[in-house]
């Protein structure tokens, strides 16, 4: 199937490793022109140097960025306007999760996330859609929250708290565009075998005595109904087909990629 992705210009926040890296992958091949970033500038260049000898022709660009920051944000789309000629695509990827309790987590952490997964999102829309506005047809803008923004971990209560929001954002962001013809979505990620889980199954699995895939495979054998991590890759056709125009009629949505985790009927 033609995803008639081919020209278009992608913007991806995240995008040195994990799904980000999969999402810049999986763009390129369809011959899409991506802008990528990270906060640790030599890994996002090692990163798209790899990208760049597996995809011959490609049109990548990175530039170091901390999306929790104003001024960085701004530097990453006069970037992308003036290195790759516009923004037609923006998926807002990039964040991590967290580990606190709500009794002891300092102010200082929350703001943090705060700042990460929603301020960005938030500024990122800002000085997006009005270079998006300079390009013929038709924008999209992708949040990538998580399960959890639904069905919440308990170690966790600021990175679910912040993806909750982020989901709602995307929402009410999507009633404002869809007149200037862009399309917002979400989509929320279930287990994803990425760098951050593979580091925490080293330390964790050493704890309990087992291997690394013996600690995950537990996990998705609790969690996913499919008994199994998603990858990257698997992960990245679904951002493919709705920011193609073959998903023209999907606005204001939350899609779960998930296995099945979510227990309940939305």
């Amino acid at each position: 199937m033609d995803l008639e992705l081919k020209g278009k210009i992608v913007l991806i926040t995240g995008g040195s490793i994990g799904i980000g890296k999969g999402l810049v992958d999986a763009f390129a091949r369809e011959g899409a022109i991506v802008v990528t970033c990270a906060r640790d500038g030599k890994r996002l260049e090692d990163s798209l140097e790899e990208l760049r000898r597996n995809i011959p022709g490609s049109r990548i660009y990175g530039k170091a960025c901390d999306v929790a920051e104003l001024q960085q944000l701004e530097d990453l789309v006069a970037f992308a306007d003036k290195e790759a000629g516009g923004i037609d695509i923006l998926v807002n990827n990039a964040g991590t999760g967290s580990a606190e309790k709500n009794m002891t987590a300092p102010d200082e952490k929350w703001y943090h996330y705060w700042d990460l997964h929603v301020m960005a999102a938030i500024r990122l829309a800002r000085l997006c859609v009005p270079v998006m506005k300079k390009r013929d047809g038709e924008s999209v803008i992708i949040h990538t929250t998580s399960i959890c923004a639904k069905q919440p971990l308990e170690y966790e209560p600021i990175y679910n708290v912040t993806k909750a929001a982020l989901s709602m954002y995307s929402k009410c962001l999507s009633y404002e565009l869809i007149d200037d013809n862009i399309r917002v979505n979400t989509i929320a990620p279930g287990l994803m075998r990425t760098p951050d889980w593979n580091k925490t199954a080293a330390i964790v699995s050493k704890e309990k005595g087992i291997t690394p895939d013996e600690y995950l495979q537990n996990i998705a054998d609790e969690f996913a109904p499919i008994k199994r991590f998603g990858s990257p890759e698997e992960l990245a056709q679904f951002y493919l087909f709705l920011c193609s125009p073959k998903a023209s009629y999907c606005v204001g949505s939350t899609y779960f990629v998930d296995g099945g985790w979510l227990n309940v009927v939305i």
